[in-house]
Formats: C-alpha cells, sequence, structure tokens
C-alpha cells in the first residue's frame, strides 16, 4: 500500500485521486458491450448460445439453457451439509432483516377526497450472479431475498457456467429462497437476455447483481428498457483507526477486501504513523498464507492507500468526501462518531464487527454502492422491488371548493384545456 501523510506534497493528487475513482467504463469498453446487446436484440437465443461458447467455453442448445431439477438435487447431494445449514442460516437473518423494510399501501380520506398509494411488487426480477473467478451463494441470497419479501412472483437468475461447471452452493441457496428459474448463462449476454427476452430467457422488469466491468457497462446500457439496482464498480474497504486499533485486525481485514480482485480499493485512514508501519508489516506476514495472495498483493499495489492524518475529525471528513462501500470504524468510542459518518453503504462499528459478517449472515444487504456513489445511492433493499401508483379520488363537493385554484395556476401555465377540464364539472 501507498503510505501519505497528511503534511506531505502528494498528498491532495492522492486524496483527490481516491475521491474521483469513479469508472463507468465508457468507451471502447461500451463499443464491445452494444455489439453483444444487439446481436442478443436481434438473434435471440442463437446469440446468447454463440457467445456463451465464446466466452464461457461451453457449447449449448436452446433447451440446455435452463438449470433442471435434477441438478439442483445433484447439488445437495455434492455439497458439505454444514454448509447448507449455514446458508440456511444466513438466509433466515436476512429475510428477518428485510422483513422490517417492507412498506404498505395506504390511504387518507378527508372533505370529500380520497388520496393513496399503492405499494406493489415488481413482478419479473432478473438475478444476475457471478460465477467467473469466483462463485458467490452469498449474492443469490442477497439479491432474491429483497424480492421474494417484497412480493416479486417471478425470479429469474442467470448465472455463469465456464466449462460446464456451476457451483452447487449457488443452486441451493437458489432453492433455498425459492428461485426455480435459473439459466447457465452469464456476461453481457445474460443481461441482454434478460433485458430484451428470447425465445428461452423471459423478458425481466428489473435486473440486479454484482458483476464485471462488462456486465455493469451491459446494466447501464439497458438501463431505461428494465430497472437496474445500480452500476457497480470493484468492491471497496475504508477503514478509520486511532492509535489503540488492533493491528492484527487492521491487516485481516483489509487483505479480505484486497482479495476479491485486482480491482479492489483498500483505504487506510488513520491517526497514527505508528500504527500504519505495524500495520504493514503485518499485512505482509498474512499476506503470505493467503490462497489468493497474488491477487491480493496486486490489489494493494494498485489501488491500496494509508493516509496518516492528525485527527479522526480529519480522518471523518475524509471518509464522507470519498463515500466509500464498506466502512469500519477501529477507535475507541465508534458510536460517537456514528451521526457524522453519512456517507457509506454499510458501516460496521468496532473492532469486534468485521466486515465480512456484512456479507454473510448480519442480515442488512452486501449489494452496495460503490465509487462514491453511497452519495446518492443505497443498499439493495425491499424498496428496489415495489413499485407505487397514486390514487385520487374527488367528490363534485370538493371539486368545486378547490377547482378554482387548479383554474388560475393552469391559466398561468397556459395550459387553457387544463381549465376546462375543471370549469365544465363546476
Amino acid at each position: 500500500m501507498k503510505i501519505v501523510d497528511f503534511k506531505a506534497k502528494s498528498f491532495q493528487a492522492m486524496y483527490k485521486k481516491v475521491v474521483e475513482r469513479l469508472n463507468l467504463g465508457e468507451g471502447d469498453l461500451d463499443q464491445v458491450v452494444h455489439k453483444i446487446l444487439a446481436d442478443v436484440r436481434k438473434e435471440g437465443d442463437r446469440a446468447v448460445i454463440r457467445y456463451t461458447e465464446q466466452f464461457d467455453r461451453l457449447s449449448l442448445r436452446a433447451s440446455g439453457l435452463r438449470v433442471t431439477k435434477a441438478e439442483v438435487d445433484a447439488a445437495y447431494e455434492a455439497a458439505d451439509k454444514k454448509v447448507i445449514a449455514s446458508l440456511r442460516y444466513a438466509a433466515k437473518r436476512i429475510t428477518a432483516f428485510h422483513k422490517k423494510q417492507k412498506q404498505k399501501s395506504w390511504a387518507i380520506r378527508k372533505d370529500g377526497i380520497y388520496l393513496g398509494q399503492r405499494v406493489h411488487p415488481i413482478e419479473r426480477v432478473g438475478l444476475y450472479v457471478p460465477g467467473g473467478k469466483a462463485a458467490y451463494p452469498s449474492s443469490v441470497l442477497m439479491n432474491a431475498i429483497p424480492a421474494r419479501v417484497a412480493g416479486a412472483p417471478r425470479l429469474v437468475m442467470t448465472t455463469p457456467m465456464p466449462d460446464g461447471h456451476c457451483n452447487p452452493y449457488c443452486l441451493i441457496a437458489a432453492d433455498i429462497v425459492g428461485v426455480e428459474e435459473i439459466y447457465r448463462v452469464g456476461g453481457v449476454q445474460a443481461i441482454g437476455a434478460l433485458a430484451y427476452g428470447t425465445k428461452t430467457i423471459p423478458k425481466v422488469d428489473k435486473i440486479v447483481g454484482p458483476g464485471n466491468q462488462y456486465v455493469a457497462s451491459a446494466k447501464r446500457l439497458v438501463y431505461g428498457r428494465v430497472d437496474i439496482d445500480m452500476v457497480a464498480g470493484p468492491s471497496e474497504l475504508l477503514i478509520i483507526a486511532d492509535g489503540k486499533a488492533n493491528p492484527r485486525y487492521l491487516a485481516s481485514d483489509l487483505l479480505s477486501q484486497a482479495e476479491h480482485d485486482e480491482d479492489a480499493v483498500v483505504i487506510f485512514i488513520a491517526t497514527s504513523a505508528r500504527l500504519v508501519e505495524t500495520v504493514m508489516r503485518e499485512l505482509a506476514r498474512q499476506l503470505s498464507a493467503l490462497p489468493r495472495k497474488e491477487i491480493a498483493a496486486k490489489s494493494l499495489e494498485r489501488n491500496g492507500v494509508a493516509f496518516v492524518v492528525p485527527s479522526l475529525k480529519t480522518a471523518v471528513e475524509m471518509s464522507n468526501a470519498i463515500a466509500p462501500e464498506h466502512l469500519s470504524v477501529f477507535v475507541e468510542k465508534p458510536f460517537r462518531w456514528l451521526d457524522q459518518l453519512v456517507h457509506a453503504g454499510s458501516i460496521f462499528l468496532g473492532e469486534d464487527t468485521p466486515q465480512s459478517l456484512g456479507d454473510y449472515i448480519a442480515g442488512p444487504n452486501h449489494v452496495l454502492p460503490t465509487g462514491g456513489t453511497a452519495r446518492f445511492f443505497s443498499p439493495l433493499s425491499v424498496d428496489d422491488f415495489i413499485r407505487k401508483s397514486s390514487v385520487i379520488s374527488y367528490s363534485k363537493t370538493a371539486l368545486k371548493r378547490s377547482g378554482d385554484h387548479l383554474v388560475r395556476i393552469a391559466e398561468v401555465e397556459g395550459l387553457t384545456a387544463h381549465a376546462n377540464m375543471v370549469r365544465i364539472r363546476i
């Protein structure tokens, strides 16, 4: 990791680089993605099958795109029963948390006026689950459960299966939360199939789930034809620490983020230069024992930075400007700073709260805004899977009582027919 002191000449430049890290992947990448999407829209299953063979080395027929119940049953047979129990445990906690978010329709009736809001679930949801460098059954739970809690009646899951291999735990996680429609398709072609529909894969109303830069670009390009959760970039973690923080814990948490992939962003803001030096030595020691040490090392080298700052107040201000996906607070009294930490996808308070709790079993969603978009995006929730309709009904008396106000405003705007709609009635 690069170490930058608050007093150093390079501080402002490095800090600005971190704040402005968002990369939406426009340019040449978009051209490649647009071509694949256009082919899927035009050719349907044929294009999906062709690109799946090209990118995932998997030759299929249209009849083989969908995962069968027998394959799901086989996944249970091949899986560790203790892991299945842990997935059920996680699903239970995630469901309980998201049930607290559920909204209800409401209405008020007064003086001849009925006003209300109807809440309906989105009917068809597409769940994209990555399956390249790693498979993530936890992503199945995090994307599907809030949709289920919202009442979405049809969930369609796509996941790449390179060389025909599928992680059994992804299929099991889908089964646990009641996802019955699964297709062995990934990448841009999966996003295109969900957005446009093919003879085999249905068109959905919303697409959610993380993916690489090509998947993120595809989601951005089909937005408007379908809704999406967010344009997600590389995973990221920011840690704020005072001089009393445990360096072993800090190193392990920084490495947990770095092992995601080479583009993962790891930021450390500390009030003690001595602590930073100790953490760097601990990082090297723990890194050597990691199975994914090459990935983690590249992430730390490319996107890892440690800032040494004069106070926790400065650290909090920097964190709010950076607006990280994950924020861990390793200070003596973390709750003291909670109200001031306003821009973060998910906040972890105290050194006994490792960030991976949020990834798996705590309950809140791990699909979070990245690249500084936590300033205006929120974690995936039940709200993402509902739509609302306003309801209005006036009695004749109520219309006569208030109609003149409407007429005046409509005439000021030059919309005479709008005013006449009321005049004719009153």
